[in-house]
């Protein structure tokens, strides 16, 4: 099987808005103006209620009832809105998925994205939108394949289960390619920076061509810590079992390990208000 056997399959790929595109695309770019995010975001309607439902949340505590978008918009904030438009865009790109429990899997993702920007915000290396980004995607190579080719996605998921082999090597064996490999094409098949998809695709080993790339790191570090989570870990074990070549590589301070603590208690609360 090859990656654009999955890709061909147009009716079936995830529905992501122009919006959304259009807006990961911005995020590289230092001269974006935050006047073309908002009206983008005004030309959406599922996207502006969304950013008003967020806005008239309890999470923001407002003594009024805020019903412009345009006032909306500036009480998010610009970070902010460009988070909630793109994960409110991902979580609503599929219905159903054969095999896949959708709920899990996007609090999943949404947990890794604000762990990727957390250790962001604390290197100069890497960007924190760009990680928040690329950890919402990161699994987005296996709803692909849950989409395109369900029962072959479901036998791999069942050795995986039973531990008769590791995802890496389960996809290999029976794709000829992982779903890193198959998330970095559907992301170039979007436009979206190249960097993402690089970071998606290397992100499980990111030493293994050569000189690792911050952002890949990152987002490693991220998935250590969602998985440390996922299984309550304790967190003793969490520093002795902590990545610190990957850590250093991406740029981070030697005492990062002791502020884990604060990453261990992120919860998936855009998640939360994005349903």
């Amino acid at each position: 099987m090859q990656i654009q056997d999955l890709l061909k399959q147009t009716d079936k790929l995830p529905n992501v808005p122009d919006i959304v595109r259009e807006l990961v695309q911005l995020l590289s770019d230092p001269n974006a103006k935050y006047s073309d995010i908002s009206e983008r975001v005004s030309h959406d309607q599922t996207i502006a209620l969304k950013v008003l439902r967020v806005v008239n949340s309890a999470y923001f505590g407002l003594s009024r009832k805020i019903s412009s978008i345009d006032e909306a918009t500036v009480l998010l904030g610009i970070d902010r809105l460009k988070t909630l438009v793109i994960a409110s865009g991902f979580s609503n790109s599929v219905a159903k998925v054969e095999g896949l429990k959708l709920t899990d899997f996007w609090a999943d993702s949404f947990r890794v994205a604000e762990l990727a920007q957390w250790f962001a915000k604390r290197t100069p290396l890497v960007e924190a939108d760009e990680a928040f980004t690329v950890g919402i995607v990161h699994n987005i190579g296996r709803l692909l394949l849950h989409l395109t080719a369900p029962t072959l996605a479901q036998e791999i998921q069942s050795l995986v289960a039973n531990r008769k082999a590791g995802r890496v090597k389960a996809e290999q064996d029976l794709l000829g390619f992982t779903s890193q490999d198959a998330g970095r094409a559907l992301m170039d098949l979007w436009k979206f920076p190249a960097g993402l998809g690089y970071a998606v695709q290397h992100h499980k080993r990111p030493f293994a061509n050569g000189e690792p790339d911050p952002l890949s790191c990152v987002l490693n570090l991220a998935c250590y810590l969602n998985a440390c989570i996922r299984t309550e870990r304790d967190s003793d074990l969490v520093r002795e079992g902590f990545p610190y070549a990957v850590a250093k590589a991406a740029g981070l301070p030697e005492g990062i390990v002791y502020e884990l603590d604060d990453a261990l208690i992120i919860n998936d609360s855009l998640n939360q208000l994005l349903h």
